[in-house]
């Protein structure tokens, strides 16, 4: 039985009418795009103990404290500000007219669109927010990127998921596929990404961080989802931002186990060659699912366990993880672009190589494909680092030296040896037995 989609009124209006709901908002960037919708909505009073802007940075530094890192627009800042307006409700808010309130402090840092259409519009959305009166409190942290090319369109994004946040926290938080569902509600297809959601609390003691992160693959709010050892999942740009990337890529579904001797020894070479030092560098497993979440059902627990078991072994050995619905390549590679490495590393077999430099595995615009293809995946400073494979029948080691392409493609194949785009890992020895 499929529930009814409350628009965005109907939501705050539904908040806005719960007599035991009571908090604040705080908005920084973007106006007060929230808040306005839940004074639009009707009976604010009762759900609204203070909304504010602090748009001048010395204000905000007064309130929340400065950022080390001078970036306001970050987890940093908005984890501060929650904390800040939640307590100052515990402090203030005592007596008979609060004793059966559960208190929420909601907050927001965004940037939406500059004038000159230059910046990279996103943001950081959380509330605080307890669900018995006194209780504990619990989190919900999400980083957005606003996609649409106006910013009132952006600041209009950014009050429906503020809206939908705020409902989803007291009413859909027991079930986590609902809570993200209700995330989506009312918002337009391509007008926003959502590329990491955090919770905790005793709300969500049993929730998978890897299992929320995989409903917003699914839902086609986000492409992948990073996580690191003891951190768990962070945003990709934070911690990719003017690094040089190793990424080794897997497969969820394959058979053969990652050979990670193998990769740091790619990673050796190549951090050698590249003239990297181990501060500036990150290792990373691409855990792929190889498109499966376009088809398979996130309600089949023998799934979620293998992918959550996979990943979290992976994290285990010290090796940050994407997970990701990336096939090809150069797919990977324009999500890492948005990241703004300095350089980037892909592994992979050279057998992977020789399905796409061979014309019989496509159709008649096998040239235009290909050209995209190179176009996308080495656009962005990226190499190729091919591990040979052992050709047993013939008894030979395939190498990019010796790699068979199809003729219309050999010019550029050869065009990315010589130009080092694609390099061979060196100094392995395999038998043949």
């Amino acid at each position: 039985m499929l529930l009814e989609t409350l628009d965005t009124r109907r939501k705050a209006l539904t908040i806005n009418l719960d007599q035991n709901i009571y908090g604040t908002f705080a908005e920084i960037g973007a106006g007060q795009e929230v808040a306005r919708n839940f004074f639009t909505a009707g009976a604010a009073s009762g759900t609204i103990a203070k909304t504010m802007s602090a748009y001048d940075m010395t204000f905000s530094n007064e309130i929340y404290g400065a950022e080390e890192s001078g970036r306001y627009v970050s987890k940093s800042r908005l984890e501060k500000m929650l904390n800040h307006e939640f307590e100052l409700l515990c402090e203030r808010l005592h007596g008979v007219k609060y004793e059966e309130r559960k208190f929420f402090s909601f907050a927001d840092t965004v940037t939406t669109l500059n004038y000159n259409k230059s910046n990279d519009p996103h943001g950081w959305l959380g509330i605080k927010f307890q669900l018995e009166a006194g209780g504990p409190a619990n989190e919900i942290i999400f980083h957005v990127r606003l996609l649409d090319s106006d910013a009132t369109l952006q600041q209009n994004i950014l009050g429906i998921l503020g809206v939908n946040l705020v409902y989803t926290a007291f009413f859909h938080h027991r079930n986590t596929q609902m809570m993200i569902e209700s995330l989506a509600d009312n918002l337009s297809p391509g007008s926003v990404e959502i590329d990491l959601i955090n919770v905790k609390g005793p709300a969500f003691g049993n929730v998978s961080e890897v299992l929320v992160n995989l409903y917003l693959i699914q839902k086609g709010f986000s492409p992948a989802a990073v996580f690191i050892p003891e951190i768990g999942v962070v945003q990709a740009k934070d911690l990719m931002y003017k690094k040089h990337i190793m990424i080794l890529r897997t497969r969820f579904n394959q058979k053969a186990k990652p050979d990670f001797d193998l990769f740091t020894h790619a990673v050796t070479q190549y951090k050698f060659h590249m003239g990297i030092k181990d501060v500036d560098s990150l290792s990373m497993a691409e855990l792929t699912l190889n498109n499966m979440m376009e088809t398979a059902s996130l309600e089949d627990t023998e799934l979620l366990q293998r992918v959550s078991k996979r990943a979290s072994d992976i994290l285990e050995m010290g090796h940050a993880v994407i997970i990701s619905n990336f096939n090809r390549h150069n797919n990977l590679a324009k999500y890492l672009a948005k990241c703004k490495p300095q350089s980037v590393g892909i592994t992979t077999s050279i057998a992977n190589l020789k399905h796409i430099f061979l014309s019989e595995n496509y159709g008649s615009t096998y040239t235009n494909e290909l050209l995209a293809y190179v176009s996308d995946l080495f656009s962005g400073n990226v190499k190729l680092l091919t591990f040979p494979y052992r050709d047993i029948k013939n008894k030979k080691m395939v190498t990019s030296k010796n790699l068979e392409v199809s003729p219309e493609a050999k010019p550029l194949f050869d065009f990315l040896l010589l130009n080092k785009y694609i390099v061979d890992i060196e100094d392995i020895e395999w038998e043949y037995n």
